[in-house]
């Protein structure tokens, strides 16, 4: 990584009173694009709204490793819909999780459920996001390693699309009419409304609707109304219900097709779901009863379980991926390419000599749950303090440990509400949105849609955007 890039706009970053009023400029634009929030006071109400956190510059990304990212999301595709499709693999995989986490557990019963009763879904559709941090090899060079895939409410694709804007007009106010022009254009919830298009052009029933199941207190709301919009400008109508008025309101009839209020579903996209604390004994119930519908659901529960982290872990094994892509070695190369070092933590000499390692050093390890949304991992001290608490318990067993990513830092500006500009010391991670859409045996679209950039304080180890550690940015090629 070449030195200069590290310190992309290192003149721009020393003159305080200039950052103050470009901070303002950069704030009033994004306001003005709808890079928005609801605020934290009132998360059900769009009465007050408040800009997403996001930087002030945009940050520098390796071009090669952008257009590896690109490269491999159609692989990736394919091989989540793959492992969605192996019940085995998902039972023998998860059989260790299952038995210490309550909430994998819960979605795989309902899984179960589903397969024994026949699943009457015949179009599935994927809309995910493959994050990546850009590894800092001894040699100063770069590489690029996924952290995760999000199989379910895969986020910020409307916000990400609204943010070069505000870079450009950023590098526009100090005359950097070039670097303006290099801020790719993005637009990932076009292309997200375009596999929901899709999906429900197949299910096949003119007068049916989309139904988002959305969460009571949704300071997110922007994000999601751009897919929403995207769709009834095709004139496909969306209505944003919660699990509790599914329970209340929602039925199958005898072809198990769903209604809500009388209104057939064709497509059910779940911006909820995901965390345990989504979840009241009625929003099971309201879960299982769509997953045992004929809509498309976006995710179905197998596919949602092949986002778990063990299944990652799994994935990296020896051999695994030819299983699942035979035939296919580019493809396979390419994925491995990506992968960090993942380690079991199941009872026996694997899981232990994992252990051993991470408490030797505990720098180069990080410890995770089966868990979405930020927030959740354990580093250093505390990661071995738990590490000595599970070292002898089954529940170790819920666990993954993986190779910490070490990226090369760069200083940015982060802009908050109610937070002054300050410089600090950043990483980024980048997201790739994929979407896919299979009928029966047939995958009928296949592709990557947009990006999104994430930059947060290396102080933070851990946390996306809604759990308020990252702020929204865009790549910078170099």
């Amino acid at each position: 990584m070449p030195v200069g890039m590290a310190t992309g706009w290192g003149s721009l970053l020393q003159d305080e009173q200039q950052l103050e009023e470009l901070a303002r400029q950069a704030v009033d634009r994004a306001l003005a694009e709808g890079v928005l929030l609801r605020t934290s006071q009132a998360p059900s109400s769009s009465h007050v709204v408040s800009y997403a956190p996001f930087t002030l510059f945009p940050s520098p990304v390796p071009s090669a490793l952008l257009e590896q990212a690109y490269a491999v999301q159609a692989d990736f595709n394919l091989l989540v819909d793959a492992v969605s499709q192996n019940a085995v693999f998902l039972e023998q995989t998860l059989s260790s999780t299952i038995k210490r986490d309550s909430f994998t557990a819960r979605l795989f019963d309902i899984h179960k459920q589903v397969l024994k009763e026949g699943i009457a879904q015949t179009v599935f559709l994927g809309l995910n996001r493959s994050d990546y941090m850009f590894q800092c090899n001894p040699d100063g060079s770069a590489a690029l390693k996924q952290i995760e895939i999000n199989t379910v409410s895969a986020s910020f694709g409307g916000l990400a699309s609204r943010t070069p804007a505000v870079h450009r007009h950023v590098l526009s106010v100090l005359g950097k009419t070039k670097e303006a022009a290099k801020i790719l254009s993005n637009n990932p919830s076009k292309g997200l409304a375009m596999g929901i298009a899709k999906a429900w052009e197949l299910y096949g029933s003119a007068n049916a609707q989309v139904l988002l199941i959305a969460q009571e207190k949704e300071r997110n709301i922007f994000d999601q109304r751009a897919i929403e919009n995207e769709l009834l400008a095709r004139n496909i109508h969306v209505i944003r219900r919660r699990f509790e008025d599914v329970s209340e309101k929602g039925s199958l009839d005898q072809d198990r097709r769903l209604f809500m209020d009388g209104q057939e579903i064709a497509v059910v996209y779940f911006r909820d779901g995901y965390m345990p604390g989504h979840y009241s004994l009625q929003n099971w119930e309201a879960r299982l009863l769509l997953e045992r519908s004929c809509a498309v659901k976006c995710p179905d529960i197998a596919t949602q379980l092949a986002g778990t982290k063990k299944v990652q872990q799994e994935l990296s094994r020896v051999g695994v991926l030819e299983s699942f892509l035979p035939g296919q070695p580019e493809a396979v190369a390419r994925l491995r390419a990506t992968f960090a070092g993942l380690y079991s933590l199941d009872l026996g000499e694997e899981g232990d000599q994992a252990i051993t390692k991470a408490i030797a050093a505990p720098s180069c390890f990080v410890l995770k749950p089966q868990r979405e949304g930020g927030g959740n991992n354990l580093y250093g001290e505390e990661m071995v303090q738990a590490l000595e608490r599970l070292k002898d318990s089954e529940e170790r067993a819920s666990y993954i440990l993986m190779e910490k990513i070490e990226p090369e830092p760069f200083r940015n500006c982060l802009l908050r509400p109610g937070s002054p500009a300050r410089v600090i010391q950043c990483i980024s991670e980048l997201g790739i949105f994929g979407v896919y859409v299979r009928e029966g045996k047939t995958l009928v679209m296949n592709k990557h849609v947009g990006h999104l950039l994430r930059t947060k304080a290396i102080e933070h180890a851990d946390g996306g955007v809604a759990a308020g550690v990252a702020v929204l940015d865009n790549p910078y090629p170099v």
